[in-house]
């Protein structure tokens, strides 16, 4: 970093600020380098601010890895108003952009509050800029040389900048994906369409926001749909057509005189969104318009909740009229879809009918991020928080999370949690080991449960194929594989497998590991040690389950003295009078006193009507699940398991599981 040297430059003109203010700046010329005195600056026609640019010095460098110039802002009023921070968004646009740092801005208001105030504003968007609050007043006084440096870590390394789990509507902490967005452009500027794909939480979202907001920076037209909203979907075509409409003309808020919807009936619809389009595309000067269909699973056939879409020939229909349109105009709109599966242009017919859209729409998946664009977002986010990780941990994490940005980041999230809060602090190889491990044992399942949760509700067939190679089990995997090779393609495009010949592999190990613990008692072809591993393990897992489920139940219907009474009531002899002192608490506990797999199962049968609602109301198919699980553990040291009873165990345990699991 450049050496940069505290005071002002001296063709510096103040002659805009107050007497107050130009002492503000010089005090802050000690520590900082003023370089530009700014100017004024109008916000909504009645708010008025003032600005000025400085450079840090090395100490800022280091501290908060910033080295452009940042943004200071002079509020002259008695009341914050949240709109003061366009300010920010003014002064940068008035700059060159290359040398303003706009992950960071400064503040100086007459509201005494104003610290309060945005600290509170930003914690309702996390996406904001830094912002470092002042008052006049302080800085009017004199203050020693670490006021200015502890209020920057105060405002810079509170914010979990890693944890975003929305999408990103801004482009401030947006990486990665600049190439995909020029590219998606470039294709509609060509007059052709494009579709992108991606499991949950790959970005696709905010990827839609930056090319919406890239063809806006052009003065280009885009139109964004939520086809997820039953606002769409749950119209018929027709009347989505005429929505489609409504979009344009609200989205630009356009003034002009349309059809109305009753007009878009069955028969007239397709002629009535072609007039109006075209008068639209007038009105706009005939700009070529971008339409994005995002969550194209909702209208698509076989997958969408609303019927029509699902099962009739709405799809069919809708599609048709804007590929006519299409071809028929140049250079009136071209559209991108945008989903998790190209299910809907690789279908080639549709209850019978041509798909219109089959092999028309060029297509492509997400792409997950590769190291240099790891380190780019890991390191830039991590210094404004003051993490400092080492070289490297970026293809750690790369490897590790297969390059997916939404689960790198939520780990180094974690790993903000755990690191020391004086700051900077640095990131080393054991730290980042306890950030994965807490975040595996935590969060991480429930995160890739979410990514996973879409093949899992409508594409199972991929899902099973994922499952099937995490346990090892690779005849069903390629059977799969071979019933449609579209299946391994699709699993190779979302990046969670990879392919090296004949052999398939998991590209997310994290992926691999969540499926492996989650159907590690599916695999089939298990040696009778792995058999009798299996049994020991699952019932070791339900008896103390159980235990929790009666004490609880118990006492919940019961007092203490009745509830441990039945329970003595079923040990019998010698064990009810050894026991007999113990409090219920102390008998359910393993490790105080002998109550055994059968105890339990004789208490709930005994019990049956405080626990049916529980274990499915069916008494004898539960005393017969119990059993079994009891039985072959206690075969597990006798004798070869056979194939079929392991099956009627695993039938039994997983009956138990599913209701305790339910409870619990």
């Amino acid at each position: 970093m450049k050496s940069i040297t505290p005071g002002l430059n001296s063709s510096m003109n103040l002659a805009i600020f107050t007497s107050e203010e130009k002492e503000i700046i010089r005090s802050l010329g000690k520590e900082w380098y003023i370089t530009n005195a700014g100017g004024r600056l109008t916000i909504g026609n009645r708010s008025y601010y003032k600005y000025f640019l400085m450079k840090p010095t090395s100490a800022y460098q280091e501290l908060f890895n910033i080295e452009r110039e940042i943004v200071v802002v002079f509020s002259d009023y008695e009341n914050f108003e949240p709109r003061s921070l366009d300010a920010f968004d003014s002064a940068i646009n008035v700059n060159n952009e290359l040398r303003i740092e706009r992950a960071c801005g400064i503040l100086i208001s007459r509201d005494r509050k104003i610290e309060t105030k945005i600290t509170r504003l930003l914690k309702s968007d996390p996406e904001h800029q830094a912002i470092v609050p002042f008052t006049y007043e302080e800085l009017s006084n004199k203050y020693d040389s670490f006021f200015i440096q502890n209020r920057f870590k105060e405002h810079f390394y509170s914010r979990d900048l890693f944890a975003f789990n929305s999408a990103l509507k801004k482009d401030l902490y947006f990486f990665g994906r600049t190439d995909l967005i020029y590219s998606i452009i470039n294709r509609h500027k060509s007059n052709e369409n494009s579709g992108l794909f991606g499991l949950r939480k790959t970005g696709k979202t905010s990827l839609v926001y930056g090319i919406q907001r890239a063809i806006k920076n052009s003065e280009g037209i885009s139109i964004f749909l939520d086809c997820q909203s039953p606002n769409f979907h749950a119209k018929k075509w027709n009347k989505a057509l005429y929505l489609l409409i409504a979009e344009i003309k609200s989205q630009n808020n356009l003034e002009i005189l349309l059809k109305n919807e009753s007009e878009y009936s069955e028969e007239n619809a397709a002629s009535a969104f072609e007039k109006d389009l075209i008068k639209l595309h007038k009105k706009l000067k005939n700009k070529n318009i971008l339409l994005i269909f995002d969550e194209i699973e909702h209208i698509t056939p076989e997958i969408s909740l609303s019927q029509h879409w699902k099962n009739g020939r709405d799809f069919v229909l809708f599609w048709q009229t804007l590929r006519s349109l299409f071809q028929k105009y140049n250079n009136l709109f071209s559209y991108l879809i945008v989903g998790t599966n190209p299910k809907c242009v690789e279908t080639p017919f549709i209850n019978g009918v041509d798909n219109p859209i089959y092999m028309q729409i060029p297509h492509e998946y997400i792409q997950p991020f590769d190291v240099p664009q790891t380190k780019d977002m890991i390191r830039r986010i991590g210094s404004i928080m003051g993490l400092n990780f080492d070289e490297g941990i970026y293809s750690k994490l790369h490897e590790d999370f297969g390059g997916h940005p939404f689960l790198m980041r939520n780990v180094c999230s974690v790993i903000n949690t755990l690191a020391p809060k004086e700051r900077p602090v640095r990131i080393d190889k054991t730290m980042y080991e306890r950030g994965k491990l807490q975040f595996n044992q935590k969060d991480g399942s429930s995160y890739i449960d979410m990514i996973l949760s879409i093949l899992k509700e409508h594409y199972n067939d991929e899902f099973e194929m994922l499952k099937f190679l995490a346990i090892g089990d690779y005849e069903q995997f390629k059977e799969f594989a071979q019933i449609s090779p579209e299946y391994t393609n699709h699993l190779i495009g979302y990046n969670i497998l990879d392919q090296n010949s004949d052999s398939y592999f998991f590209k997310i190990e994290s992926v691999k590991q969540r499926l492996a613990e989650m159907n590690k008692f599916k695999k089939i072809n298990l040696t009778n040690s792995e058999k009798l591993a299996e049994i020991s393990e699952r019932r070791n897992i339900i008896e103390p389950k159980l235990r929790l489920i009666i004490r609880t139940v118990l006492r919940s219907n019961l007092d203490e003295n009745n509830a441990k009474q039945k329970v003595l009531d079923i040990m019998g002899t010698p064990r009810s009078t050894k026991y007999y002192s113990y409090s219920l608490k102390d008998i359910f506990n393993a490790n105080k006193s002998e109550i055994y797999f059968e105890d339990l199962r004789k208490v709930i049968s005994k019990e049956w009507q405080y626990f049916e609602n529980i274990f499915g109301k069916d008494k004898s198919a539960f005393n017969t699940h119990m059993e079994a699980i009891n039985k072959y553990r206690a075969d597990t040291h006798a004798k070869e398991i056979e194939k079929g009873d392991m099956e009627y165990f695993r039938v039994c345990a997983g009956k138990i599981e599913a209701y305790i699991e339910d409870f619990l």
